[in-house]
């Protein structure tokens, strides 16, 4: 179980246009992560959207937010050009990062 004060685990994700993202990119800076289970599904667009419509809050708080499904790449870059969501997007199709944060087991 992921223990608050321990460090996140590490991950290697490309992002919906296909550019890896690492943990340590993030360094010195806060990380919000969110994981949702599929694009365009009605009840998590209307989630992506209300991150979309903060977004500018939480880049003036100095904070980068990431949604994290096990869509691809493909899939992601559809979803936010579709409903122009400016979060970022991480393709985990093969889990791991969900495994490590215990999100799937």
């Amino acid at each position: 179980m992921i223990q608050e004060g321990n460090p996140a685990p590490d991950f290697s994700l490309p992002d919906q246009d296909g550019v890896q993202r690492n943990l340590k990119d993030f360094s010195g800076k806060w990380l919000l992560l969110f994981f949702y289970p599929k694009d365009d599904t009605p009840g998590w667009t209307i989630e992506a959207r209300a991150f979309g419509e903060s977004l500018n809050q939480f880049e003036q708080a100095g904070v980068v937010v990431l949604g994290v499904s096990q869509d691809t790449v493909a899939s992601h870059k559809k979803y936010r050009d579709k409903y122009e969501f400016g979060v970022g997007l991480l393709a985990d199709p093969g889990r791991d990062m969900s495994e490590k944060y215990e999100i799937v087991k």
